[in-house]
């Protein structure tokens, strides 16, 4: 899962700009993206729409996985 997500940002922002912390719990993978405040408007979109794509996309791999998910962006 931190793979996929490392991808999907580093094709977003640009350059290793974030850190991503991967807690599994479980059936529960849990995922916190921390970023500067610069371009944590890039990681959510306008209206939260980037977030949501990014939340639907490792949705989609979390059930192949048979796992849930949970994603965190925190500046």
């Amino acid at each position: 899962m931190k793979e996929l997500l490392d991808y999907i940002l580093k094709n977003i922002v640009g350059e290793n700009k974030y850190e991503i912390i991967e807690e599994n719990e479980g059936d529960v993978i849990k995922l916190n993206i921390k970023v500067s405040d610069d371009i944590a408007g890039m990681v959510v979109g306008k209206g939260g729409k980037v977030i949501k794509a990014i939340r639907n996309l490792l949705r989609i791999k979390a059930i192949l996985l048979k796992k849930k998910i949970i994603l965190l962006v925190n500046s």
